[in-house]
């Protein structure tokens, strides 16, 4: 009898052991919840929120005040915008000469640091440097570089005899200065990138390639540029989705209409105008959504030329 209610009086302490470990689980885990909920307020409140008010705003009139249902109008007026798809022009423009520029000059400068036995941290510092900048302060200093007269570029330019371009103050140069400045602040992100994977890339193979007798350019055509594939595609989407939402060193530069002649407005600029400069929010809010769909329709794009073989 006794040797009974021991049995049942084991049973319940454990019992009641359990029910206190998992009642301690679950405060544990609320704790945690607790931690988590100021993070997840915030995307809430400053992403998400804005994100379907601005496709609200889309199908109104709106100047923050007065709104006004007008269904696709605004996506109307944006599409037959002659200033919206001049900055769609220097958007990919100033893109394209930017990527083509950066992802070759970096893999080769990434290639060359590889190849060194010494320094390597020193030149990883000095190239990434200018990726740590603020594109806002580098804008500033640019515009000073490139003023036509007072600029340092100019000043060189002119003591070897070659002619001095006004470059922000002439529309046919102010995309190069734009592109400049573009390569000049992403090409340290591009070296780190593609020496990480070259640092990545079995030596083994190498040591076949020599005893075969590849020479170096051999291998590194051979070798090294196809083990090189996956980084390119990462690189390229990322720069097309950047080079999409360029905005703050074309404001600096050109103010929101980019002058001289939009000749540097990009899309998030002509956002911008629409929304802040003239106050038409509904049509800021449609041209944010046309910019949506050509980033998502690039990337989409970008993915299948990663997917395919070399």
């Amino acid at each position: 009898m006794a040797k009974n209610q021991l049995e049942i009086t084991a049973k319940t302490d454990t019992s009641v052991g359990l029910k206190l470990m998992k009642s301690k689980k679950r405060s544990s885990q609320w704790t945690w919840y607790i931690f988590l909920l100021p993070s997840f307020l915030g995307i809430l409140l400053f992403m998400v929120y804005p994100i379907f008010e601005s496709l609200r705003l889309s199908f109104y009139q709106s100047n923050g005040t007065i709104e006004h249902f007008i269904g696709l109008d605004n996506f109307k007026t944006v599409l037959t915008s002659g200033p919206f798809w001049n900055s769609v022009w220097n958007t990919f423009y100033i893109g394209i000469f930017q990527i083509l520029i950066t992802i070759p000059l970096g893999f080769i400068f990434a290639s060359l640091i590889n190849s060194t036995s010494r320094g390597q941290n020193f030149f990883k510092v000095i190239y990434f440097l200018p990726n740590v900048t603020s594109i806002v302060a580098a804008a500033m200093i640019f515009a000073f570089v490139l003023h036509p007269e007072m600029g340092i570029v100019n000043f060189a330019l002119d003591a070897i005899g070659l002619p001095t371009p006004k470059w922000l103050a002439d529309p046919s140069t102010s995309k190069w200065a734009v592109i400049l400045l573009s390569v000049w602040h992403w090409i340290g992100f591009v070296i780190i990138i593609c020496l990480a994977n070259l640092q990545a890339i079995s030596t083994e193979m190498y040591e076949a390639a020599k005893i075969d007798g590849a020479n170096g350019f051999q291998q590194w055509v051979y070798i090294t540029v196809p083990n090189m594939a996956g980084t390119f595609a990462f690189l390229l989407i990322t720069g097309w989705i950047g080079a999409l939402q360029r905005f703050n060193e074309v404001y600096v530069l050109g103010g929101p209409n980019g002058s001289p002649a939009r000749s540097i407005q990009t899309m998030g600029a002509f956002i911008y105008e629409r929304g802040f400069t003239g106050f038409e929010f509904g049509v800021a809010s449609a041209a944010t959504y046309i910019m949506f769909m050509i980033i998502l329709a690039f990337t989409f794009l970008n993915l299948k030329i990663s997917k395919m073989k070399l």
